[in-house]
């Protein structure tokens, strides 16, 4: 059975085709990059599977139960979580107090106002810091942080639940060429302990293709490609619609 299903799916915005009969299926363990232009349906899909967008027709299953109906904080606690474009910290907060609070979030038995009352807390959030090698900034407060340690920080927040799903919306977008594989390294490497399937929508070819074990590329509101990344990347709507070197070639 696959961890996550979408079976036809719709979704319009007016006269704007944003999701066309999407049907899809994902295995435990999978690193599968969404690739597509601007508007193509990557975060509109995204988006219904976490419960932020409602279908207009079909369903989505998560391990065999139906989430389609379900409210996104209804989603992350069955085990769905998602990183954004944006990363979505306490700028004012320190990096530990951000992961305290992220743990809060997650663990009903934590306060706010006191969470690092709770040792178990503070040691859980500290080994998360570890694997994402942010240890060193543990006590820095995060306005004053690089970009790329904002985004790692982001990221392993999203883990502090152990979802079984973690969603990552451009996790390269904003760093820069020298940073971005070794982001990418440490997030992979960290996310690997767990054996969490990943899904991360990617405009960098170079990031996809070296991290991905399975493509899925959208055109306006469809699916032209799902597979292993040189397939997927080598077929004509790929070249065409996504990386346009068809029309670069004509």
């Amino acid at each position: 059975m696959a961890l996550l299903s979408a079976e036809g799916l719709n979704k319009r915005f007016g006269a704007v085709v944003a999701a066309a009969d999407i049907a899809i299926a994902i295995d435990a363990g999978e690193r599968v990059s969404l690739i597509g232009s601007n508007g193509a349906g990557k975060t509109t899909f995204v988006n219904m599977i976490t419960g932020y967008l409602k279908p207009d027709a079909g369903r989505i299953v998560l391990d065999g139960r139906d989430i389609t109906a379900l409210a996104p904080r209804a989603i992350t606690r069955l085990g769905v979580a998602r990183s954004f474009q944006i990363p979505q910290v306490y700028g004012e907060l320190s990096v530990l107090d951000n992961m305290l609070v992220a743990n809060a979030c997650h663990d009903r038995r934590l306060s706010f106002r006191l969470p690092a009352q709770r040792p178990e807390a503070v040691e859980r959030a500290e080994r998360l810091l570890e694997r994402f090698r942010l240890l060193e900034h543990r006590n820095r407060r995060v306005a004053g942080l690089a970009g790329g340690v904002r985004k790692l920080l982001d990221i392993a927040m999203a883990l502090t639940g152990s979802p079984r799903l973690l969603l990552l919306d451009e996790p390269t977008s904003g760093v820069s060429a020298e940073e971005k594989f070794p982001l990418m390294d440490t997030v992979m490497a960290a996310i690997g302990h767990d054996s969490t399937c990943v899904l991360f929508v990617e405009h960098d070819m170079e990031v996809v293709a070296r991290y991905a074990s399975r493509v899925v590329a959208f055109y306006s509101g469809r699916i032209v490609a799902d597979g292993a990344p040189g397939a997927a990347l080598a077929t004509e709507d790929v070249r065409r619609y996504v990386t346009g070197e068809l029309l670069t070639e004509v």
